[in-house]
């Protein structure tokens, strides 16, 4: 291992080690840019892979993988939505620009971790330090990208949240999380740049920068999925959102709105109870709790309700068994949750791809930590095809017209990024 002090460093080291890390077809960078966040933020790692012939791509694959080799690194990854139909009997068949790999870990062969006041190079280690440094920034260029086409136009975006509206009054859910997809093509773009300007413009605690081969991930991520740390597990769903205010008093009338606001707060705990009962398919007996029910978060552009839910995990349980147990995230689906992914499937238009899924990390003594990737750009540089998805929980109170409006809300930081708007 070689450790470096951050004040020998340059200021822009870290852009530097991202556009090094960018040229090789097998990246993962995770960013918590310094916040603070109820059981940490995500640790500041980097690797980097030129090949992963062995990589899994099922769950089950993923589980005999994890215990191949002995090393004392991470091993890094992502699960797309679709590794729903894996775990339960479902299916994807609306269009997608992008198909991701349906999951897919890496073990680098070089990483970088950020620690307190210095950075750590790990694994193959000779001569990384001066190619960081040699890599230069490019010129500052504008980005040129057309006005966004929905996959579902606005209409259609309102009519099926109406729809959703008599299923939860028919007794198919009780929520549901409706999404939609923003995208252009033909476009050409720098995605580490991008991806520096998204995380300034709305920096998250479960930030990251996935390259795999030609896809691209640029996430800016206020929210966790899951973290394990022996034998605590932690989920912090995400559910009820707001703008901020202009200044420090609207500010705070926009917090206390969105904590007593009882649509919002009845989509939060609908959510918990779902994450407790998941939760409880691993943990032993009696030890799934809610420390934080209603958590208010502030963020670049948005007021946050973020709920707490922690349990101690049975012994024998393993990673593969959690994420069978809890996998796509509640948050992202809605109540109950096969239901809720049939009728997803139904009045989306597009497959989700790596939104709704997840990119996070694994030690080798089976410590994990996973977000759920919202506020995110999808790249593919082979196409030139970008995309965006947003969404909002949809229960018998929804408003359309405001749903609508929260979606566009959450697309906010990235259309600012890319300097361009959406057809309506």
């Amino acid at each position: 291992m070689l450790s470096i002090p951050l004040s020998e460093l340059p200021a822009d080291f870290r852009a530097r080690a991202l556009r090094w890390a960018a040229g090789f077809p097998y990246c993962a960078y995770f960013e918590p840019n310094g916040l603070q966040y109820p059981n940490g933020p995500f640790d500041h790692l980097l690797g980097v892979a030129d090949e992963a012939p062995d990589a899994p791509g099922t769950l089950e694959e993923l589980r005999s993988w994890l215990t191949q080799f002995a090393t004392a690194g991470p091993h890094f990854g992502f699960l797309s939505y679709e590794v729903k139909n894996e775990i339960e009997d479902l299916h994807s068949r609306n269009v997608s620009g992008l198909n991701w790999a349906h999951l897919h870990f890496f073990r680098p062969h070089t990483w970088l971790r950020w620690e307190a006041d210095v950075v750590e190079f790990h694994g193959r280690t000779e001569n990384v330090l001066a190619a960081i440094l040699a890599t230069a920034a490019p010129a500052p260029a504008a980005i040129q990208v057309p006005a966004l086409t929905p996959r579902m136009p606005k209409a259609e975006y309102l009519a099926a949240v109406e729809a959703v509206r008599e299923d939860i009054l028919n007794g198919e859910v009780y929520e549901l999380n409706l999404c939609q997809e923003f995208y252009a093509e033909n476009v050409s773009l720098n995605p580490v740049d991008v991806f520096l300007r998204l995380n300034e413009a709305s920096p998250a605690p479960f930030a990251g920068f996935v390259r795999h081969h030609d896809h691209f991930l640029l996430c800016a991520s206020p929210e966790r999925f899951l973290s394990h740390h022996a034998p605590v597990i932690v989920s912090q769903p995400i559910k009820g959102t707001i703008r901020r205010g202009a200044s420090p008093a609207e500010d705070e009338r926009q917090r206390a709105t969105l904590l007593h606001d009882e649509k919002e707060r009845a989509e939060n705990l609908m959510i918990v109870d779902l994450v407790r009962n998941d939760l409880a398919r691993v943990a032993q007996i009696g030890t799934v709790q809610v420390p934080e029910l209603f958590g208010l978060y502030p963020f670049r552009h948005v007021w946050q309700m973020i709920s707490t839910v922690t349990a101690k995990l049975r012994p024998g349980v393993d990673i593969v068994d959690i994420l069978r147990a809890t996998f796509p995230m509640g948050s992202m689906t809605g109540a109950p949750k096969i239901r809720a992914m049939q009728l997803i499937e139904h009045y989306e238009r597009t497959r989700r791809g790596l939104y709704s899924g997840s990119i996070g990390y694994v030690w080798p003594n089976g410590n994990f930590e996973f977000n759920v990737v919202i506020r995110s750009l999808q790249y593919r540089q082979d196409t030139g095809y970008l995309s965006f998805q947003v969404g909002s929980a949809i229960t018998y109170d929804s408003v359309p017209e405001l749903e609508y409006e929260e979606c566009l809300l959450k697309a906010r930081a990235m259309l600012e990024v890319l300097g361009t708007t959406v057809n309506e």
